[in-house]
């Protein structure tokens, strides 16, 4: 039985799917509809580079459970919306429950916003997009387990270095990595996983 036989869990559906992907319900519909798929737009991108630094020291599933409250808290995650926000904002959010009352991370998500907005501004819509896409490595073979998937690579590490030199903060090359993995720049599904094979066009 080869390792990734090993790692994937088969679920009441029958699938086989990462092991992760199994362990609740809320992991099994973000494993299956989004992690690994392509995503695009510079709204979308801000989103998800703001959850994965929201995350950091976190479970997933905490800031999975709580991303509506983190939309609406965040205006949707506009950048030019969050780049307003001033004091009466930052102690809005750190009274708000729905999200992760983190001051640093709240700071930080306002400070990308800025950041995303300049870089906008110079480069024209879609330019978060274009910028985080051109970090995106060759396609390489799925992992086989669980233990041949990087916490971070050279690609990651690249694209923090061009964030921060922009001006964005928590963008450290490990948490860039698992953005990597969620807006689809890499796949790492386990060979063998069901869902694989829809995770990229």
């Amino acid at each position: 039985m080869s390792p990734a036989a090993r790692e994937l869990v088969r679920g009441d559906d029958g699938l086989a799917r990462c092991p992760w992907g199994a362990s609740t319900p809320d992991y099994a519909a973000y494993h299956d509809d989004e992690w690994g798929r392509p995503v695009h737009g510079d709204v979308e991108i801000f989103e998800r580079i703001t959850l994965e630094a929201f995350q950091s020291g976190l479970s997933w599933l905490t800031i999975l459970r709580k991303r509506e409250g983190f939309r609406d808290a965040f205006a949707g995650f506009d950048p030019a919306s969050v780049a307003s926000f001033g004091e009466a904002d930052r102690a809005r959010l750190l009274a708000d429950a729905r999200i992760v009352r983190n001051r640093a991370k709240i700071d930080a998500a306002v400070v990308n916003a800025r950041a995303a907005v300049a870089l906008v501004e110079a480069e024209g819509p879609g330019a978060l997009d274009r910028l985080v896409w051109s970090f995106a490595p060759a396609p390489r073979r799925r992992p086989r387990s669980l233990a041949e998937v990087p916490a971070s690579t050279p690609e990651s590490l690249a694209l923090s270095k061009e964030l921060k030199r922009r001006g964005f903060v928590f963008v450290g090359p490990t948490t860039m990595y698992a953005a990597m993995q969620a807006m689809g720049l890499v796949d790492d599904h386990l060979q063998g996983c069901a869902t694989a094979a829809a995770a990229r066009p």
